[in-house]
């Protein structure tokens, strides 16, 4: 659409919102969405490019999607949308319920060989490994038997390595709060990082605790608690700032840093701030170009391309796909994790969604598809593309396309 277009819609959106005696935050309430980016919308500086983005305005002023946008097509009544018959994090989601190692309080210590230490660190490598691959159900069947194990070492190993267990165990529990992220369960997130700051602190590892922090906003960001989301990540950025001035600051604080800058960017992008967005994707790039090479510090994959790919995406987030499309030109993924090379690719298939490219975002879903199936088939993002394409071709669906919808449980 054209700048005099997002006019035109913006202030349809700002007399349809009048009439129904909304103010502006009353409809970024219904909206999930703050009170800037509704204004923005009216003003005509955000553009609305997703139908799904389109269709839950339209509810929201309770008209129909065709008096927000003249121009936008009708598609037929959707079917209600089948979910995947499960969630392949549901054996970790009962192995967090309750208190983790309650027998133990009550003096039930099991008569089966702990693992060593040795052995902890192995798993929770292990279990990082699977995480980067996007292999969720394996994931939790090895979660569900390694956390009861650590949260009974933490309590009942030797003295001398219960600094070292607290520490593997914020690890394990940073790993689940990141899978229940990428798989849709924020509020499990919260309960995992919330315990992941509480082990890092008891092993005596402030910079564990910022990992948690950054865990905990990715949580809070799903939840659309952008507020709390903020809290986290500014109160990390006010503490390593000055700290990554000095000369021998450490590049795992710098990662760290600028892990939680593309946090603010990814916040900012949600909520429409442009300046906000570009200025924290600038000060990653600065961080990341100070680091020199990708990394893998503290398993956030900070580094040039990671920060590359959060460019993109924030692009997406703010509706502007050229922009994204003309970044993801250059960026090469391949030295990444599938899991950070299918979220990429599912960034791209949204930009060319947004502009209705139905062959080359189909392309771009399914060869995320073949690096990371599980992350792909439940990503809300993934989830949204794929429903928006669908609408976007009526009666007739590519056949590559209906293949992976009825493969995600999208009718």
């Amino acid at each position: 659409m054209s700048d005099a277009d997002n006019r035109t819609a913006g202030q349809r959106v700002a007399e349809l919102r009048r009439k129904r005696g909304l103010s502006q935050r009353d409809l970024a309430a219904e909206m999930g969405r703050s009170e800037s980016w509704v204004s923005q919308v009216e003003r005509g500086i955000q553009p609305i490019e997703r139908l799904s983005v389109l269709q839950a305005l339209a509810d929201a002023l309770g008209v129909p999607v065709r008096e927000l946008r003249p121009e936008a097509e009708i598609a037929p009544e959707p079917e209600p949308e089948q979910q995947p018959q499960s969630n392949d994090l549901d054996g970790l989601r009962v192995a967090l319920t309750g208190h983790p190692s309650l027998g133990s309080l009550f003096g039930q210590i099991t008569a089966c060989p702990e693992p060593s230490l040795e052995d902890f660190h192995r798993h929770v490598d292990e279990l990082w490994d699977l995480a980067h691959a996007a292999s969720y159900a394996a994931l939790s069947d090895r979660l569900s038997k390694v956390l009861p194990q650590l949260e009974a070492a933490v309590r009942h190993g030797p003295e001398a390595e219960r600094a070292e267990l607290h520490a593997l165990l914020a690890r394990t529990y940073q790993v689940a709060a990141a899978s229940f992220v990428r798989q849709d369960e924020p509020d499990a997130a919260w309960v995992a990082a919330d315990r992941a700051l509480q082990a890092a602190e008891r092993a005596g590892q402030p910079l564990e605790v910022v990992v948690g922090l950054f865990r905990l906003a990715h949580a809070f960001i799903r939840q659309q608690r952008t507020d709390q989301a903020e809290q986290a990540a500014m109160s990390a950025i006010n503490v390593l700032t000055p700290r990554s001035q000095a000369d021998a600051s450490p590049p795992e604080e710098r990662s760290l840093l600028g892990a939680m800058h593309l946090v603010m960017a990814v916040i900012s992008a949600r909520e429409g701030a442009r300046s906000a967005t570009h200025a924290h994707i600038a000060e990653a790039r600065r961080i990341a170009a100070t680091n020199g090479t990708d990394r893998n510090d503290f398993d956030t994959e900070f580094g040039p391309t990671n920060v590359e790919i959060h460019a993109v995406s924030t692009a997406v987030d703010l509706g502007d796909a050229g922009m994204a499309l003309d970044v993801a030109e250059h960026i090469d993924p391949s030295g990444l994790s599938p899991e950070r090379q299918a979220r990429f690719l599912v960034d791209v298939a949204r930009a060319h969604a947004q502009r209705r490219h139905v062959g080359e975002a189909t392309a771009a879903l399914l060869e995320a598809e073949i690096l990371a199936p599980e992350q792909v088939h439940s990503h809300h993002l993934a989830r949204e593309a794929v429903r928006d394409l669908v609408q976007f071709s009526g009666h007739r669906v590519p056949e590559p396309l209906a293949g992976l919808a009825d493969r995600m449980a999208i009718a």
